[in-house]
């Protein structure tokens, strides 16, 4: 039975989406045992109901709501406000117990063999007041999968969130390179497109060999252009 937690460099990163991707990998591997893999969201904020980063995982792994989603037991905490949990929960008056998320898991690992749990936003971002999600990943001792991109500024922040790892004893299990932008993330217009493809060429490069060389335990994985899967 095993654990890994979705994190990014960034927010808007590709967390959900890489997930997504992930539970399908892993789903035909063994597409015979329905156990083989559920997600689950750590929490959500921005929407109502049913976590919206979930419904997202589900359609990627062509599965409809499971009991553990319509019961809660993926997303025990969705807030209206699209803030940090710690700030979303303050405004809807709820106080978020971590052990509840814990617990969750648990559960889940009861039925299935792998879950893949996503944060929100970056390590630093605070679930509580007093517990970022870097200390709740140390805490549990999970594996990481880091989502990053080739978008300007990825290399300091992927620097940034491996060495925030190594400071925490937290494994690197795969680095995560999307290779989708994203609405509304372009670079200014005045910038050529051949300039563009340099920056993220170069990007993707230099991480690789920054991964061989500091983290050859951990994997590499290329996540394919969100539009050529719609």
């Amino acid at each position: 039975m095993t654990v890994l937690f979705i994190t990014g460099i960034d927010t808007d990163i590709g967390k959900t989406y890489a997930t997504g991707y992930l539970a399908k990998l892993l789903q035909q591997k063994n597409p015979d045992n329905a156990s083989t893999v559920i997600t689950q969201k750590l929490v959500q904020t921005g929407c109502t109901g049913i976590a919206a980063d979930l419904l997202k995982h589900r359609q990627m792994m062509a599965l409809p709501l499971q009991k553990v989603d319509t019961n809660i037991t993926t997303c025990p905490y969705v807030f209206a406000v699209p803030a940090s949990p710690h700030l979303a929960s303050k405004l809807e008056g709820c106080v978020i117990d971590v052990d509840k998320i814990t617990e969750a898991t648990q559960i889940l690992l009861a039925t299935y063999d792998t879950v893949l749990l996503e944060g929100a936003g970056g390590l630093m971002v605070p679930i509580t007041e007093d517990v970022l999600i870097i200390d709740y990943i140390a805490e549990q001792g999970y594996p990481v999968v880091l989502v990053t991109s080739g978008r300007l500024g990825s290399i300091n922040h992927t620097l940034l969130s491996l060495e925030a790892l190594k400071q925490r004893n937290i494994p690197l299990h795969t680095l995560v390179y999307n290779h989708w932008q994203g609405e509304g993330v372009a670079e200014p217009q005045h910038k050529q497109a051949s300039v563009d493809e340099q920056i993220t060429d170069d990007t993707r490069l230099f991480l690789q060999r920054h991964l061989a060389a500091h983290y050859p335990q951990a994997k590499w994985l290329d996540l394919p252009n969100l539009k050529d899967n719609q």
